[in-house]
């Protein structure tokens, strides 16, 4: 099989061969992917990190070695947490990278190797995630996304969708669960009351046919951060979450689920190792 990563920004992943289709899902600066198949243009690949799976343009492809891959699989990765980040390339001169990228033989210093392209940060280093207490941490990385216009398959503070905001947290601050809310709420361990959830629990919101269709991140047993038209903080409490604009009841509460301290509780998953 062949293998490929991102060195641009986000790749675009779609439902079908052809770039009328729906995005799925992005991928982030640094990600990598295994090639399945390809089509004319297109390839049919499968995310290492969250082992999702779509279709991208072979032309946004960067091709790595299988010896490279088992490098990388064998190291641990750093995360960008900054919203936005600026590095340098002499063979792709400037790029913005989003929170969420994947910075491999990254060792504390402004320089780092992306297969055989050297690029280096402009403007600092990176900010580094404070793991003395990850509930902070999330809640804290929540808020940097603050009116990020919603966007179905979204992965940035360009553009998320619920489950994408709530994984790119999560990654940022060194846990990987799926890609989707309908996957996500098979992690961890199940909260029984509103009043027994810490910060950084998710919440999940079903649909009347009982259909998982959403989630949030918990602030406090009586506020939610979640992507719903843009990311926004609303009220929540034992029916679902309540809008203070629109006065009315928008998501029906269906569990609650504490990732945090189960993250080995987690399926649907293939982690990659994580360095804050």
């Amino acid at each position: 099989m062949k293998h490929g990563i991102s060195i641009l920004s986000i790749v675009p992943v779609r439902r079908e061969a052809n770039e009328q289709s729906e995005m799925i899902t992005q991928i982030l600066f640094g990600e990598t992917f295994e090639i399945i198949k390809s089509e004319g243009n297109w390839l049919f690949v499968r995310l290492d990190f969250d082992a999702y799976t779509g279709w991208i343009d072979s032309k946004l492809c960067h091709y790595i070695s299988n010896r490279y891959l088992l490098s990388l699989r064998k190291q641990e990765i750093f995360v960008s947490s900054d919203k936005v980040k600026n590095v340098k390339s002499n063979s792709f001169g400037d790029s913005l990278i989003p929170a969420g990228s994947s910075i491999p033989n990254y060792k504390e210093k402004f320089a780092f190797k992306v297969y055989k392209d050297h690029f280096r940060f402009i403007g600092g280093k990176p900010d580094k995630i404070n793991k003395s207490n990850l509930r902070y941490a999330i809640i804290l990385q929540s808020l940097k996304y603050l009116n990020t216009p919603y966007l179905w398959g979204g992965r940035t503070p360009f553009g998320i969708d619920c489950s994408g905001l709530s994984q790119i947290l999560y990654k940022t601050c060194g846990i990987a669960i799926p890609r989707d809310a309908s996957q996500q709420v098979n992690c961890g361990h199940t909260i029984d009351f509103l009043n027994e959830a810490q910060p950084g629990d998710l919440a999940f919101f079903d649909n009347y046919e009982g259909h998982i269709i959403h989630v949030g991140i918990i602030i406090d047993s009586a506020r939610i951060i979640h992507a719903s038209g843009k990311v926004r903080i609303d009220y929540i409490d034992h029916a679902g979450i309540h809008n203070p604009d629109t006065k009315r009841y928008t998501h029906q509460l269906r569990v609650i689920k504490n990732i945090i301290d189960y993250p080995e509780k987690c399926v649907d998953k293939d982690p990659q190792q994580l360095l804050f």
